[in-house]
Formats: structure tokens, sequence, C-alpha cells
């Protein structure tokens, strides 16, 4: 931001757009370096998934994230760092217990967040959202599982991929969580219908 304030300086009628100056404080946000597993670069990367949906671009399956559920076949050439050997949290299906997200695919948000713009709505049908009260829900990247996402379908249900379970909901447009923050687009999976575990 101070080398666009230096050029500002020498013309005034500099004026980057918009997505270019989110990308720059998201850029130095992560310390000035390109981090793809930071949860601000994936919160941004869904957020662009969601506007690219809005004007009409075909979502393809090589945007969405690889499903947890499947194990990947390790790589003889690579010898597993301590890194690669830390457990990681893993959210199953209560029914039959396939992994149907981990944690790294959890996009987080900020309680109340954008719920201002609905105080209007609130107020009329007399809804209050508590801050402080935890999220019954879990937002996630779109994943391969998810097929009703990947046939192009605007919202609908989530259902566990091997069960058929009811696991929570998705909409382009975006949910309300009950924190009061609106996640768009919102992939949403009901905490009450997964097992928290470790992979």
């Amino acid at each position: 931001m101070e080398a666009l304030e230096s050029l500002k300086e020498i013309n005034e009628s500099v004026c980057p757009n918009d997505g270019f100056l989110d990308q720059l404080k998201l850029f130095e946000e992560m310390g000035f370096k390109i981090d793809t597993s930071s949860p601000l670069y994936r919160r941004f990367r869904l957020k662009l998934l969601g506007q690219s949906y809005k004007v009409g671009e075909k979502i393809g399956n090589h945007v969405f994230e690889d499903d947890p559920g499947v194990a990947r076949q390790p790589n003889p050439n690579q010898e597993l760092s301590g890194k690669e050997k830390t457990l990681k949290t893993a959210y199953r299906c209560k029914k039959c217990r396939r992994i149907v997200a981990a944690q790294d695919n959890v996009i987080g948000h900020t309680p109340g967040e954008g719920n201002s713009s609905f105080a209007w709505h609130d107020k009329r049908k007399g809804h209050t959202h508590n801050k402080e009260q935890d999220c019954s829900s879990l937002y996630v990247e779109p994943l391969k599982w998810m097929t009703p996402v990947e046939d192009g379908a605007l919202e609908g249900k989530l259902s566990c991929i091997h069960c058929g379970a009811r696991l929570g909901y998705f909409n382009w447009s975006g949910i309300q969580c009950n924190c009061g923050s609106w996640i768009t687009p919102a992939f949403q999976i009901s905490k009450s219908k997964v097992d928290v575990s470790t992979i």
C-alpha cells in the first residue's frame, strides 16, 4: 500500500481496481508470500469461485478440492517429513463413518460478519443472533463428492456419497450462519450430522 501512495504522489490519477487492491491486501496479510494453504487464501479463492458462478461461468470439477474420504496413494519417491506425520482433524458422517471433510477444507468466518446488512429483516421477524454462540455448521470448500454441486445446481442438499445421509445444504448465493454471518457461496455441513476424529 505504501507503493501505491508513492505512485499517487507522482501521478494523482493512479487508481487500481478494487480486485487488485483486495489481492494486495491479502498478500500483505499473508506476510508478502503466496501460501495456498492459508485460510485467508482459501476464503479468497472461494469468493472468486462464487463470483465466477454468479456471472454464469461453468464451474468444472477441476476446481473442487479432493475428496478427503478417498485414500491418496503415497508417493514412493517422497519421504514423509515430521510435518506430514501430524494428525489432522477429520469430520465423519455419523451414520456410516466415512470422512466427508478435513480441517483443511473448512472455511472460517467471523461471527456476525455482514449481519448489519440483514438487520432490517431480523428486526421485522424478531430474530436475534448471538455472536458468542458456537456456529452449528461447518462451511467447507466444494469437494469432489458433492455431486449436486458438480451437476451445476444453484442450491440443494448435501448428502453423504456413501450412505445417502443428509449432511447439510449448499447455496451459491449464500447462507446465513446461526451466528449471523453471511457466507457466500456456502457449502454447509451441520455439526450435528458429523463426528470429529483424527486421521
